[in-house]
């Protein structure tokens, strides 16, 4: 090798190492990484969320058939609340995200028919079919307007097609890859140009050309794309904020054949072997998110929030039942805990306690946290960790994570969760839940079976976790102070309700 040779590769090493280094060489603020998973609920991974009496983990069925062993690689770095509740469907969820407030405020409080108002037949007239719009007031849009490059990559379904929210470049991302008004994909396989030319057109993914015709399934070519969106950000020395948010494991339940024999002998049904390897490939990539970081030296640096949007939608069983979130009842869009409790994971990617970001937010190191929180929690966090205020106009339902996150119990803390679906039709329809310490009371403004032909459910979740006994009837006191709390919530947050028959009546949920 010459000397001209050499010194060419002096300077490209040079060159490269500068664009690699830590965020704290050009910027100390740190990085946030939301990642997100459709679909996901908290029973759906091989690591257990939930616990004995005694606090400890304990394994369920379902966690020795899935496999995920970058969430238990991430929770060994950080904390898993086993106890995070989502709205029970997609937008509503994403829309609390982005802005603090519960859905119940947004008014998003159904996921967003990309093409007409799904409110129902008794739906609340005035929803918020319309989501997320231009001058909202969103955490991308904060982070970005504090200096951070905001990257969104995956499933959008802000806002119906053509508006404004059904491009999250709208919503103060700089970057958008894959997100649009819809909330599945046309096809999760390359071959099928994830959608395009097929018969599900409507739902195709956008930005993903250069993987048309391959054999790369949806969920590699977003963590791929997220990848080198994350590199540009470290070159330019630029804080970033990555929202990955998967469009897997929501159905069209098709196999991701990287990880399909490792359920071919499971004895489930085929598409639960499906939904399975969804699961898989998801936790691959988170693996390679993390590798990255490391190799990138900005691991120590960066907040990882890993949460589902709602309850599993596995294809295990019936809806109101112990079954695919076995053994919580019920599932995706149902009033059960199934329907809305999900996984979240809090980590810094490598835990350093030199870093002065962790420091100022010391996370606890695999641990597990079972007070109450919600997906409105993060925005408040993720603002306050990284200095931003949000507009003083603007309601935050979300409460900081803080003292959680450091494996501590909050006393100040109101451990509450307001759920309100005014919609039809799901697998529950016009419903409220109202969560407060071990108490849940349903309100069905329309009672069926589902609901044992009562406007009323009550459970005491201390004792039944598992939602199998109904103390309506025999807690009356308890209820009606419940159903106080419930009515109050909803008020102050200015709902909106289901209506009569008359289109416009609305039928405000009564006391017992």
């Amino acid at each position: 090798m010459n000397q001209r040779s050499r010194i060419a590769i002096l300077i490209a090493a040079v060159v490269l190492s500068a664009t690699c280094l830590p965020a704290s060489a050009a910027d100390s603020r740190p990085n946030i990484i939301v990642f997100l998973v459709d679909d996901m609920g908290v029973m759906d991974t091989s690591l257990p969320f939930l616990t004995d009496a005694n606090g400890r983990p304990q394994r369920y069925p379902l966690n020795d058939y899935y496999r995920t062993p970058n969430m238990e690689r991430l929770a060994a770095r950080g904390i898993r609340f086993n106890n995070f509740c989502a709205m029970s469907v997609c937008s509503p969820t994403r829309l609390s995200i982005m802005t603090g407030q519960n859905a119940a405020r947004h008014r998003t409080t159904n996921w967003i028919n990309p093409d007409r108002n799904n409110a129902g037949p008794q739906g609340a007239p005035q929803w918020n079919w319309q989501g997320l719009k231009q001058g909202d007031v969103t955490l991308a849009g904060l982070l970005h307007s504090a200096g951070y490059r905001t990257i969104h990559v995956g499933k959008g379904h802000f806002g119906p097609r053509d508006s404004q929210g059904a491009d999250p470049r709208n919503l103060g991302f700089d970057i958008n890859v894959g997100g649009t008004s819809s909330g599945a994909p046309g096809s999760y396989y390359g071959e099928d140009n994830y959608g395009h030319g097929t018969k599900r057109a409507n739902n195709a993914v956008p930005h993903l050309e250069k993987y048309h015709g391959t054999k790369t399934h949806l969920t590699e070519a977003c963590t791929i794309e997220a990848n080198a969106r994350v590199r540009d950000a470290v070159g330019a020395g630029k804080p970033f904020f990555l929202y990955l948010a998967h469009y897997a494991v929501h159905s069209p339940f098709q196999s991701d054949p990287r990880f399909a024999e490792h359920y071919a002998e499971s004895g489930k049904p085929i598409p639960a072997q499906a939904f399975a390897t969804m699961i898989e490939g998801m936790d691959k990539s988170l693996g390679d998110v993390l590798d990255q970081l490391d190799a990138l030296g900005i691991a120590d640096n960066t907040l990882i929030f890993f949460l589902g949007d709602n309850g599993s939608d596995a294809p295990l069983g019936h809806q109101h039942e112990v079954a695919c979130a076995a053994p919580l009842r019920g599932k995706k869009g149902a009033h059960y805990e199934g329907g809305m409790r999900v996984p979240l994971i809090a980590a810094w990617a490598k835990v350093n306690p030199q870093n002065t970001n962790q420091q100022r937010l010391p996370v606890a190191a695999g641990a597990i946290q079972s007070q109450l929180a919600n997906v409105c929690d993060l925005f408040p966090t993720i603002l306050a960790l990284t200095g931003i205020d949000a507009p003083s106009d603007h309601p935050v339902d979300g409460q900081r994570l803080d003292a959680l996150l450091t494996g501590q119990h909050d006393k100040a803390r109101r451990d509450v969760f307001l759920m309100h679906y005014p919609h039809s039709p799901h697998r529950t329809e016009y419903f409220t839940s109202y969560r407060e310490g071990p108490w849940k009371v349903v309100y069905h403004y329309l009672p069926t079976a589902v609901s044992g032909h009562s406007h009323y459910q009550l459970f005491r979740l201390d004792d039944d976790p598992f939602e199998q006994q109904d103390l309506a009837a025999a807690q009356p006191d308890e209820l009606r102070r419940m159903m106080q709390r419930l009515i109050a919530a909803l008020e102050e947050h200015r709902a909106v309700y289901p209506v009569d028959q008359d289109g416009t009546t609305p039928l405000k949920p009564k006391l017992p």
